[in-house]
């Protein structure tokens, strides 16, 4: 309904309160009630809005400010963008709720309720290792909650954490909740055997619910480190770090080999990426590629003897590390159009002759310690590789030992680096001279090479494209660079002409499974020359290695005590040249049992059929009173460090030697060093 006032100006009356309201108003100024809808002209009433904004601006009131001051104080409707009061929860004009906001924030949030049932309460009690489920929790009614209860919030009634200062929704800061702290708890004095019977006893991952401080923890842990069995737990670490020590301590010490970590002592070595429950040294060894550790692991728990591998660079492992230091500093290249890599410094390793002297129970407690009696039956064997001459054995005092030796795909450059020097390749020394010199001097040994293995293929009606060739040289440079991968012929080859001097090789001719059946046939055996060097840059002493179903080993022989006449065919030439620093000398086969030729690998093709012209050429060859075409090695006087090395390694057969020549003979005490003090038996 509308009227008109004395201004003529047409109000309209509330429906609610039948206040007069002037047209401007949308709302009644009483009682806040709608103004009624018109069917109007909505040009007409926005050129009436429009004329009563310029006369109320010809009378100095600001319409803008106002109509800022009425939005201020309004809220818009998200459904039919009315314009609605801060007062209004719904629109009028709609019914729509209106949208939340920080003034009535009180008036939409709800008290936060978990009850046992609910989704939350299930994930919670399941998150606390099958613990019962929470009671329901109602702050709003409870009047004594627990210590670890949640509390309400005074502004919003949001439930919080114990440990929360301020409320989560709201931002409130309560200055009366006080979280109360967590008793320590004394350990009983069972509290050790608590630890050994469970395994998941030991939690490391952090809980701020159920463990807020690990204070209790630390203390369980030094606990067990007083109580820790440090032999076992040293022999551990030894195989992490490739420290054989330890590991020897502790299986000479009696030791179980198959022993399992248990939760308490994983605890201990706080090492979860390399340790875990239930691994045994077994275990270790395998995980971290400790092979030689391996290998006497296993020998142990077969059961055939000690299974200590007692090599000299295992007794003085310092010493060891001092001539791998000082075989690196030995190694140059040479300057020009053939850029490979060679070794200044020439040495040959030997067996003592002292061993001879020794009792024979220890002498074959050294043999057994020091030797891979596995590769040496099978060079031995029918038909035999090595030592089938009993002239060249007995007479002549050369026989070769295989020394023991890793197990890994570095096999060739460890059994070379003892051959020489009596240490392993530890380091990888050689391989990345062997890779330096197949990269940089690749154009003088792709040719021989490629010449060698076109004709062993026409040998065996075959033939390669040169894309093919390419890409098997490629391989064979990827194969040298790569620590731990198995090396073939060409890098034999290589390492002659790194080392300046000739590589026999002895080896089975073919390959047996487990079973004895025969896999194919092998090619390593034979004679490697440095051919691509200049005669006079080489000398002409040899090292032996043997071959055993992919496995190389070092062959050395022991020291002889005299030197053996041999017949008016030898070649006295060069054996008057001996210097000082020169023992004695050795004789290696160059022919087969059967008095065939070793093969001379790369030759090309004007090259064959004067092979024993060029072993003449390249090595002191000379015949035995039987007829047996040798190569003679001269044993030089052992460098300093070498000869430290295998003293330290010979004391500990002599003190065995004294324990079984004493009068009284008595078992032999085992070493053991214990941190708790001197005992009776040290």
């Amino acid at each position: 309904m509308l009227t008109m006032n004395d201004n003529s100006e047409q109000k309209w009356i509330c429906e609610y309160c039948t206040y007069a309201n002037y047209p401007s108003s949308l709302k009644c100024t009483m009682c806040r009630g709608p103004k009624p809808f018109l069917s109007e002209n909505i040009y007409k009433l926005n050129d009436e809005k429009t004329h009563h904004s310029s006369s109320n601006t010809h009378t100095g009131t600001s319409a803008s400010s106002c109509e800022r001051l009425a939005l201020r104080n309004s809220w818009s409707c998200e459904t039919c963008t009315y314009i609605n009061h801060s007062r209004d929860s719904v629109c009028i004009q709609c019914g729509s709720q209106a949208p939340i906001s920080t003034n009535n924030i009180q008036e939409h949030v709800q008290p936060l309720k978990i009850s046992q049932h609910s989704d939350v309460a299930q994930s919670l009690s399941r998150s606390r290792n099958n613990s019962p489920p929470a009671s329901i929790i109602n702050i709003e009614n409870s009047k004594k909650a627990p210590p670890n209860s949640k509390w309400s919030c005074p502004t919003c009634t949001y439930e919080n954490w114990p440990k929360s200062s301020k409320c989560a929704m709201c931002g409130t800061i309560t200055n009366n909740h006080q979280p109360e702290k967590e008793p320590i708890i004394e350990p009983s004095e069972n509290e050790d055997d608590r630890f050994r019977a469970s395994p998941n006893i030991l939690d490391t991952s952090p809980s701020p619910i159920n463990n807020p401080n690990n204070c209790d923890y630390e203390r369980k842990i030094r606990n067990l480190r007083r109580k820790a069995d440090w032999n076992w737990l040293n022999a551990c670490i030894g195989i992490i770090e490739g420290d054989p020590n330890p590991v020897e301590a502790y299986l000479s010490s009696g030791g179980d080999p198959a022993r399992t970590l248990t939760a308490s002592e994983v605890a201990i070595l706080n090492r979860s990426s390399a340790f875990d429950v239930g691994h045994t040294l077994v275990h270790l060894a395998i995980r971290f590629q400790r092979e030689d550790m391996l290998a006497i692991l296993l020998s142990q728990i077969e059961g055939s003897g000690s299974g200590v591998k007692r090599v000299p660079s295992y007794v003085a492992p310092d010493l060891a590390a001092d001539i791998r230091r000082h075989v690196t500093s030995t190694i140059r290249q040479r300057k020009g159009s053939f850029a490979c890599n060679f070794v200044t410094e020439l040495t040959t390793f030997s067996l003592p002759a002292e061993i001879e002297l020794l009792p024979t129970p220890v002498q074959e407690q050294l043999f057994t310690e020091l030797l891979d009696k596995d590769a040496q039956e099978q060079l031995e064997s029918e038909p035999a590789v090595i030592n089938w001459s009993l002239e060249l054995t007995v007479r002549l005092g050369s026989r070769l030992y295989a020394l023991w030796n890793r197990s890994a795909g570095d096999c060739l450059l460890d059994s070379v680096m003892q051959a020489t020097w009596g240490v392993f390749d530890r380091d990888n020394t050689l391989r990345r001279a062997l890779a330096e010199s197949l990269s940089q001097g690749g154009h003088m040994f792709y040719p021989r090479w490629k010449e060698y293995e076109a004709s062993q293929a026409s040998f065996l009606q075959y033939s390669l494209e040169e894309g093919q060739w390419e890409e098997d040289w490629t391989s064979l440079l990827s194969l040298a660079s790569q620590p731990g991968t198995s090396l073939e012929q060409l890098h034999v080859f290589a390492l002659a002409h790194i080392l300046r001097r000739p590589i026999i090789v002895y080896g089975v001719k073919y390959v047996k499974s487990f079973r004895g059946e025969a896999l194919g046939y092998a090619r390593f055996e034979g004679v490697y020359l440095p051919l691509l060097w200049d005669q006079t840059f080489c000398i002409r002493t040899p090292i032996a290695l043997g071959y055993t179903r992919g496995h190389f080993s070092a062959l050395v022989s022991i020291e002889p005590c005299s030197s053996s006449v041999l017949n008016s065919r030898q070649n006295t030439q060069h054996s008057n040249n001996i210097g000082s620093d020169q023992l004695h000398s050795t004789y290696l086969p160059l022919v087969d049992r059967d008095r065939k030729l070793l093969p001379i690998h790369f030759l090309v093709e004007s090259e064959l059929g004067r092979e024993e012209t060029i072993l003449r050429q390249w090595l002191d060859v000379c015949e035995t009173e039987g007829g047996i075409l040798v190569a003679q090695q001269f044993l030089h006087k052992r460098p300093l460090l070498v000869a430290q090395m295998v003293e330290e390694w010979l004391n500990h057969y002599r003190r065995l030697m004294q324990m079984t020549t004493a009068p009284f003979v008595r078992p032999i005490p085992i070493q053991d060093y214990s941190s708790e003090g001197d005992t009776d038996d040290e």
